[in-house]
């Protein structure tokens, strides 16, 4: 009769896992710990951007993460679809990767590892168990790359996922035309 959660297809899973997730979200309202969290709003400011870095964005996932703007407007972004938690990591993740100080190694790595990666984290990121075991016995011997399976399993998924909504989402399309808007009406004045 009844075959058990081997028998559920992944994606109700993964669903399951998003849900929770948002419900955690909306219940506890975790601080974000992060500079991006202190970012104003992008959504509905009177911030201007150039066309060229606005258009830049809709070029490769990498123009977008390698611009600051772009990074405040995707995290605004994912604040909305509840995974902000997942450009959080990759950030951590970036930033971990800096670190030269062997002591200082291991605890960024156990505060990275308890804040996305443990089963029940608070800002758990959406990664198959495999990358999280993989991802917890790298921490045995800390080193700059311990967190690279599950940071690009993270970024694929943005990539994949979170990226080409963005794009298509009314609020890029928004600053798209504000900053046509603006580089027109600049162009008219010379």
């Amino acid at each position: 009769m009844c075959r058990g959660l081997a028998a559920l297809p992944f994606t109700c899973f993964e669903r399951a896992k998003e849900f929770k997730t948002r419900l955690r979200l909306l219940l506890h309202k975790t601080e974000l710990g992060h500079e991006l969290s202190s970012s104003k709003p992008l959504w509905g400011t009177k911030m201007r951007y150039s066309s060229e870095e606005v258009l830049g964005w809709k070029q490769s996932f990498d123009q977008l993460l390698k611009s600051k703007n772009g990074l405040s407007a995707f995290y605004t972004f994912l604040k909305t679809e509840f995974s902000e938690e997942n450009l959080e990591f990759w950030l951590a993740c970036e930033d971990y990767k800096k670190t030269r100080s062997k002591s200082k190694l291991a605890s960024k790595a156990n505060r990275i590892f308890e804040k996305f990666i443990q089963n029940e984290a608070p800002r758990e990121v959406n990664i198959d168990h495999e990358t999280r075991e993989l991802t917890r016995k790298n921490l045995t011997s800390a080193t700059s790359a311990c967190f690279d399976e599950a940071q690009a399993k993270t970024r694929t998924l943005m990539e994949k996922d979170s990226y080409p909504r963005f794009l298509k989402s009314t609020s890029y399309w928004k600053m798209t035309e504000q900053a046509s808007s603006h580089g027109t009406s600049k162009q008219s004045h010379t």
